[in-house]
């Protein structure tokens, strides 16, 4: 005699959802970031070029972007230098300065450098530009952050899970209702 499951389709259920269990947690961590930088400096004056500052300042590396232009009738200087300061508005720690590298973009200029952010607080941002055409500073101020969004991150991501374990649930038991209720109703 052949044994038959009672529900035949509530065991699938499972072994899908297990099988995607299984996917979740057994995936490679992802290094994501959300939105992009956004200027803390556009378009002063520092030296002898016009400069913009866009900061991503994660916690732990935050990543900065110089964008250079030339002044009106003038060059950007071939030996052209850039450093980045940060330290935490409180005072805590001593300024950190960080080089800049040129990154290869073809007709801008801009220099990247990344920095290290150990918590989450206001910190004091300094742009160095050094050259033979002569250099200045420039200052501003950031919050750094937790990358994603901070503490709602896991409540975020597990909505659209939660969402359809609900609407699984709640098709599984009226599935099971379903039968027992017609037959109350007819007597």
């Amino acid at each position: 005699m052949k044994r038959t499951p009672k529900h035949p389709s509530l065991t699938a259920h499972f072994a899908c959802f297990s099988v995607g269990m299984l996917a979740v947690l057994c995936a490679p961590i992802a290094n994501a970031h959300n939105g992009p930088p956004f200027p803390i400096i556009t378009d002063q004056r520092v030296g002898p070029c016009i400069v913009s500052l866009w900061a991503h300042p994660d916690i732990g590396t935050g990543a900065f972007y110089v964008v250079v232009d030339p002044l009106p009738g003038g060059s950007i200087p071939k030996d052209l230098k850039i450093q980045l300061g940060v330290r935490p508005a409180s005072g805590r720690l001593p300024e950190v300065v960080y080089w800049a590298w040129l990154e290869n973009l073809r007709g801008q200029v801009e220099y990247k450098t990344e920095v290290q952010f150990d918590q989450q607080e206001y910190w004091n941002v300094r742009l160095i530009l050094a050259s033979s055409l002569g250099g200045g500073q420039a200052f501003s101020k950031v919050e750094a952050t937790p990358p994603g969004f901070g503490r709602w991150d896991l409540l975020l991501y597990l909505l659209p899970f939660l969402g359809a374990g609900f609407l699984w649930f709640k098709a599984i038991t009226k599935r099971h209702r379903g039968p027992q209720a017609l037959a109350q109703r007819t007597h």
